[in-house]
């Protein structure tokens, strides 16, 4: 099981300042109090949404969470002089040669691990690594710098002796993953395998993993059927066929150049499509049959996101992980997306505490009883361009009040009182 407690981004696409995004719970007692999980001394939530306008930095918030396990899991395939994705927010002069801040905080089992990291296109300028066990204080394994790493003997053996063996644009924590450390291999793989960011507008990275649990009737495929069948999306059944890849049709559409390369990847693998069924009917309204459609072809986009979609969300919440989606209500009606995040906060549905974290516009969540108000996040950018990020908990209106537990968020936000939302100028 893994918890997200808190992400922090810096001098990262269109975030200037450091700014934080936290899971953390709050001391407030509002519903529904299911939403809260206690943890030992922790009280997380299972679900945050973020709310802003167009273009005001709630998908670079996104990119900057994936940016970070992109880097962590990817490291060890870097050479000497490969460049990093410095992407830094270019709207300052004194913004564009400095590093990139990345830090997560994460629980696993009853050891909280703060590890963070920065960097330049050319190397990693600082790296830290800090866990706390249970009650005690918060130790440091080792933290890097630009005169070099300093590693605790105590609490990081197995980081002793290779400070000088890594390179300048690779991270420490990576080196000694590779070499067998245990510590370091365990947040590698919390990186790999317990925390997920992905597209709620292109299903490209995640696609193949869904058809893969229907080929392969995998856990997790039931529960997937179940919610299709409670969503009433129209078809009566769904499974995958395994089927030789048409390499003519395929070849037809890539340079010549690339053919011979294309061809040697395909060798020995196969295309799988996921199959409907739908019921046929007569003129009296009697089934007479079942006609098979290509879920890919022949069904809508919302169902295909749906479907897509259905295999780290289950995946997520029978394993107890974190899922982050970008754009979760694209190409969905608002009542599908609404019953997604009920998945997770509802205990039943989710003993394991999994975590969702999303970006959306659907203003109704704000309405629905579903969140409280620590779960609701806002982007918000100033005159200089600048993405500011905070939650419904941090506001402070003019009189010195805040907002109420029994406020109408929806209205509220859609009035413009927390903010973040577009201004339009008329002619």
């Amino acid at each position: 099981m893994a918890t997200l407690l808190q992400f922090t981004v810096g001098n990262c696409l269109s975030f200037s300042e450091k700014k934080a995004f936290e899971m953390i719970a709050s001391s407030i007692k509002d519903d529904p109090i299911t939403n809260v999980v206690s943890q030992n001394r922790y009280k997380y939530l299972k679900t945050a949404a973020i709310y802003g306008a167009n273009s005001s930095g709630k998908s670079n918030l996104i990119k900057a969470m994936g940016l970070m396990g992109n880097m962590v899991t990817e490291s060890v395939k870097l050479n000497d002089n490969d460049d990093l994705p410095y992407d830094p927010f270019l709207l300052s002069n004194e913004n564009k040669n400095k590093p990139t801040h990345l830090e997560i905080v994460y629980l696993q089992d009853n050891t909280r691990v703060r590890y963070g990291f920065e960097y330049t296109l050319t190397s990693i300028t600082e790296e830290w690594l800090f866990i706390k066990k249970g009650n005690a204080s918060e130790n440091v394994l080792f933290i890097r710098n630009q005169e070099g790493i300093g590693v605790s003997d105590e609490t990081f053996p197995e980081g002793v002796g290779l400070e000088e063996k890594t390179n300048d644009n690779r991270l420490f924590l990576s080196l000694v993953a590779q070499l067998g450390g245990t510590i370091s291999k365990q947040i590698i793989e919390w990186f790999k395998t317990g925390y997920n960011v992905i597209s709620g507008l292109n299903s490209s990275g995640y696609k193949g993993f869904t058809k893969q649990m229907f080929l392969k009737k995998e856990k997790g495929c039931d529960d997937a059927f179940n919610l299709f069948k409670k969503l009433q999306l129209g078809f009566q059944s769904v499974f995958a066929t395994e089927n030789d890849i048409d390499e003519d049709i395929l070849l037809s559409k890539i340079p010549s150049e690339l053919k011979d390369k294309i061809l040697k990847d395909l060798k020995g693998k196969k295309s799988i499509d996921i199959i409907t069924t739908h019921k046929i009917y007569n003129k009296k309204g009697d089934i007479i049959g079942e006609e098979s459609f290509d879920l890919q072809k022949r069904e809508s986009a919302g169902t295909n996101k749906i479907f897509d979609l259905a295999g780290p969300i289950f995946d997520t919440l029978l394993n107890g992980k974190v899922l982050v989606v970008d754009e979760l209500d694209a190409k969905m009606h608002p009542l599908i997306s609404q019953h997604i995040i009920r998945l997770f906060n509802n205990p039943e549905s989710n003993p394991k505490n999994a975590q969702l974290i999303f970006t959306t516009h659907d203003t109704h969540l704000l309405s629905s009883n579903m969140l409280r108000r620590d779960q609701i996040w806002f982007t918000e950018k100033d005159k200089q361009e600048r993405t500011d990020l905070y939650s419904i908990m941090d506001i402070v209106f003019p009189d010195g009040s805040k907002p109420r537990s029994d406020s109408n968020f929806e209205k509220n936000y859609i009035n413009g009182r927390y903010g973040a939302i577009p201004y339009i100028v008329n002619d």
